[in-house]
C-alpha cells in the first residue's frame, strides 16, 4: 500500500490593489458583470470574465430558471461563449467574482464540480493552462496557475481510450 499526498499552490493577496493591473482589470470587469446574472432564486450572482491568447475578452453570468436549481454557471456561459466567438482560441485567464445578496461577499469562492470538469477539459482540449482569479466584491483575492489543480484525478478523454 502507498499513501499518496497531492496538494497544490496558489497566490492569495489581501486585496486585489496588489494585483498586476492586467488582473485586476480583468477582476474589476467580473465583478460587475455579476450585476447582469439572473439570479432570482439563490440570490447569488456570478460573473466570470475570460481573457484569450489573442487578448479578445469573453464575460458571462449565471442564469437561473424555475426549475431551480437547475441552470448553467457563469463560469460555462463565458466559456461556451469563447468557445463559439473565438473557436481554437486557448483561454489564459478567467476571472470570477460573485454578489451574494443575502449576505457579504468579502472571500473568494472557487467553482463548482461542474465548472472545474469543464475547466479542465478546455484546458486539455488547447493543451494551455488556464489561471484563475479568484474574489468576492472586496477582500482577499486567489490566483491559481493552473485550472487542473482544482480538480485532483480529473477524468478525462484519455481514460476513453
Amino acid at each position: 500500500m502507498e499513501k499518496v499526498l497531492q496538494s497544490f499552490s496558489y497566490t492569495k493577496y489581501p486585496d486585489s490593489s496588489e494585483l498586476d493591473p492586467d488582473d485586476a482589470w480583468l477582476l474589476n470587469e467580473a465583478r460587475e458583470v455579476t450585476e447582469h446574472a439572473y439570479a432570482p432564486y439563490s440570490h447569488f450572482q456570478v460573473g466570470a470574465v475570460i481573457k484569450l491568447v489573442n487578448g479578445e475578452i469573453v464575460a458571462g453570468t449565471n442564469q437561473e430558471n424555475a426549475s431551480f436549481p437547475v441552470g448553467i454557471c457563469a463560469e460555462r456561459v463565458a466559456l461556451s461563449a469563447a468557445a463559439s466567438l473565438y473557436p481554437g482560441i486557448p483561454i489564459l485567464t478567467i476571472a470570477i467574482s460573485y454578489r451574494n445578496l443575502d449576505g457579504q461577499s468579502t472571500h473568494p469562492i472557487s467553482p463548482c464540480g461542474i465548472c472545474r470538469q469543464t475547466l479542465t477539459e478546455y484546458q486539455l482540449r488547447f493543451g494551455h493552462p488556464i489561471r484563475l482569479i479568484l474574489a468576492g466584491l472586496s477582500g482577499e483575492v486567489y490566483v491559481i496557475d493552473d485550472a487542473e489543480d482544482l480538480l485532483p484525478l480529473t477524468f478525462s478523454v484519455t481514460d476513453m481510450k
